[in-house]
Parts: structure tokens; C-alpha cells; sequence
């Protein structure tokens, strides 16, 4: 009799191959973005594409040019981009502790990989002045190939 209790289930508990069949779904879901973008490097090594997403723009606001220039130069030797605009006196309006602020702002447009985004936008918050530093990214749809490239290149570990 307790050979026959070990075998069956008590009542209201799932199965093993239900347990199973959850766990596989649950890697299968979890793993997709990383494996679709493998997929998508190779595709794109092989043919000699670009991969829309693959690079991105990240705009910060800084309070001024001298820490504007500070943050971009240590991005670069940092390779964590390989390109970025400063671009003087951008008037901003926004909402801060219940209150509409007004200020004028140098407006950073970094270039840099996707891969590149989450320890770029890291950086930044450590160094940015501000307590809530303004930071997000657009992927690059599209490119010119040789720019693509160059960006690739600039970003490159030594």
C-alpha cells in the first residue's frame, strides 16, 4: 500500500509533466531575446546587413557644457560610445517636486550600441549632477553601412 501512496499524486497538486511542461515554457520565454538577437548577429555577419536595433541613440541633458564635455569624453574613453554630439542651450520646461521649472540645458546625443545602453545609462547616473538625470535611447532603423561601421570600430576594446 505505501509503494501505491508513493506513485500518486495527492489530490490538487499538478503533475510532474505539467510541472515539467511549465518549466521548459518558462525557459523558452526567458531565453527568446537573447537567442532572436544571437540569430539576428549571425544573419547579419553572414550577409553583410544591418541589423535595425543594433546601435542606438541616448540623449542625456546636463546642466551646463563643462560637465556636457566630461561626461562625452569619458564615454569615449570608456568605449562605451563612439560618438557624441554636444548641442548648446536647449531650452527645457518640466515638472519638478509639484512645481513647472524652466532651465536651459546642453543636450548630449551619444552613439552607441544597444548592448552598450544599460552600462552607459549606469555611468551616467553615477556622474550626472542631477538626481534624476535625464536618459533614454532610440534604436538606429537604419544607417549608412559605412557609418555603421565606423561606430562598430570606434567602439572596439583595445
Amino acid at each position: 500500500m505505501e509503494k501505491l501512496g508513493c506513485r500518486c499524486p495527492l489530490p490538487g497538486s499538478p503533475r510532474p509533466s505539467v510541472l515539467i511542461c511549465l518549466l521548459i515554457l518558462l525557459t523558452a520565454f526567458l531565453t527568446y531575446p537573447m537567442l532572436w538577437t544571437l540569430g539576428l548577429q549571425i544573419h547579419s555577419a553572414v550577409t553583410g546587413s544591418y541589423v535595425s536595433g543594433t546601435h542606438s541613440v541616448v540623449f542625456v541633458n546636463c546642466p551646463n557644457e563643462q560637465i556636457a564635455r566630461d561626461i562625452a569624453r569619458a564615454l569615449l574613453n570608456k568605449k562605451l560610445a563612439a560618438s557624441v554630439n554636444i548641442l548648446p542651450k536647449a531650452s527645457s520646461l518640466y515638472f519638478w517636486k509639484g512645481e513647472i521649472e524652466e532651465a536651459t540645458e546642453i543636450l548630449l546625443l551619444i552613439k552607441t550600441k544597444a548592448s552598450k545602453v544599460y552600462l552607459l545609462s549606469s555611468y551616467i547616473r553615477l556622474v550626472h549632477p542631477f538626481e534624476i538625470p535625464e536618459i533614454f535611447s532610440l534604436p538606429m532603423d537604419q544607417g549608412d553601412t559605412h557609418f555603421l561601421k565606423w561606430l562598430e570600430e570606434g567602439m572596439e576594446e583595445d
